[in-house]
């Protein structure tokens, strides 16, 4: 099935306003292209390290929707161009010009699957649940992860960091919490290397369903891992139901500027000798979150490791 996609070449200031009519037409999604600098308070908790270099911003901008039944393009067209003409005294809507296009209906949640390929971190394979075990692979510690909507393959290099450091420090024992655990693939691990029990916190809902289904995935009690929704930096509810000191690791594979943010915390939450294992850390960020840590008089770098452009901290609670 094709989609004819119609983008409206007009200004960032008549972006609200035809927004509005255009959801007035019945047009209920829009995609809007400018180049506005994301503010501080665009990007507060949005977990982003690099922002995307953009060209000047101009003062134009472009508002796409999508139509798919041809016989509605034509009404719906001539609604859009009495619309532009009813905002024009109140506002510059540009050249108001509208190019046409085609795109195909492709399943976008479930397109990126064919690129997920069974791989090993060292003596653990990590494969999709819809992938048989590779033979040459057969008796390695397994992890099966659908990640559904929320992040986390295990194949980006900071993942992939984490998980080598859990297993120099999970034993037994460990009880460990996993903040921003996504799919739950570090706190399987963590699990699947022996630890006693995992703790998660993410800001996403979809992660409590993706954790749900692989721990069933990989036929561990639901008990052995619990997931809440909500901020361990700045929700008080999420901290208490964390609990203090009662972690032997804390893993965090987030970005630079959360790590800053939750170096301050997670002392709250780990006991003394705890583990902090930290990435999601792009290189040229780095010195900025050893920095934090080395002024946080609760905590000491043990060691930092790196692959590709990637960066994880480990540190021990005193």
């Amino acid at each position: 099935m094709k989609w004819t996609k119609f983008t409206l070449n007009t200004t960032t200031e008549a972006v609200d306003l035809i927004g509005s009519m255009l959801d007035e037409i019945g047009i209920e999604g829009i995609e809007i292209e400018d180049n506005i600098p994301l503010s501080e308070a665009d990007t507060k908790g949005m977990f982003i390290d690099i922002l995307p270099e953009l060209p000047p911003d101009d003062g134009t901008a472009k508002v796409s929707f999508y139509l798919e039944d041809p016989a509605l393009v034509e009404g719906i067209l001539r609604q859009v161009e009495e619309g532009l003409e009813d905002l024009r005294p109140f506002v510059d809507v540009g050249e108001a010009s509208v190019v046409v296009s085609e795109t195909e209906d492709k399943d976008w949640i479930n397109n990126w699957k064919q690129y997920f390929k069974p791989f090993t971190v060292d003596d653990i394979l990590i494969k999709p649940t819809w992938e048989e075990v590779p033979k040459e692979h057969e008796g390695k510690l397994l992890i099966q992860i659908d990640p559904g909507t929320a992040f986390g393959t295990g194949m980006h290099e900071t993942t992939q960091l984490c998980i080598r450091q859990l297993r120099r420090y999970v034993n037994d024992s460990s009880a460990v919490l996993d903040v921003g655990t996504g799919s739950g693939i570090l706190g399987i691990a963590a699990l699947k290397l022996g630890a006693r029990v995992v703790f998660g916190t993410d800001l996403d809902e979809n992660a409590i369903h993706a954790v749900e289904e692989n721990l069933e995935a990989n036929a561990i009690p639901g008990a052995s891992f619990q997931v809440v929704q909500g901020n361990l930096i700045d929700d008080e509810r999420v901290r208490g139901q964390a609990g203090e000191e009662c972690y032997d690791i804390a893993v965090a594979n987030i970005l630079a500027p959360v790590i800053i943010l939750l170096q301050g915390e997670i002392c709250r939450h780990l006991k003394h000798g705890g583990i902090f294992i930290t990435s999601g850390i792009i290189n040229t960020k780095e010195e900025e979150v050893r920095e934090a840590m080395e002024a946080n008089e609760e905590l000491e770098i043990l060691e930092t490791t790196r692959q590709g452009d990637w960066v994880s901290i480990t540190a021990r609670r005193k």
